[in-house]
């Protein structure tokens, strides 16, 4: 097995999480059909879900938490620190299309510094 096959595995990951990502945003957030059923009761379990995730999005959990993964990973030595860089990017992804791209993109770059560091 050649050495770049897990970046490869790696990219192929984050970016099938990416599309995921961008499935719940249309899927889930912005469609209409979710937006009439879930103002008329709010009692289904995807009701429930989008509402906790409409919280951790107006309180930019998601970005807040890839950001600090990200500086913790750039003083985290060793493979450590670069699992971390892999969960920021985790967290940072879904943060960048769920409408929290300020904070997102500085964890996505210094994630991504670490990576190749």
């Amino acid at each position: 097995m050649s050495r770049t096959w897990p970046l490869y595995v790696l990219l192929a990951c984050l970016g099938l999480w990416l599309a995921a990502s961008y499935g719940v945003r249309y899927g889930l957030m912005e469609d209409a059909r979710w937006v009439g059923l879930c103002s008329a009761s709010g009692d289904t379990w995807q009701c429930q879900a989008r509402s906790l995730l409409g919280l951790a999005i107006h309180f930019q959990v998601m970005a807040w938490a890839a950001l600090g993964l990200a500086l913790v990973c750039q003083l985290w030595p060793g493979r450590g620190g670069w699992w971390l860089a892999v969960l920021a990017l985790v967290f940072g992804g879904p943060a960048l299309v769920l409408y929290t791209a300020s904070i997102a993109v500085f964890a996505l770059v210094l994630a991504g510094l670490r990576l190749v560091r």
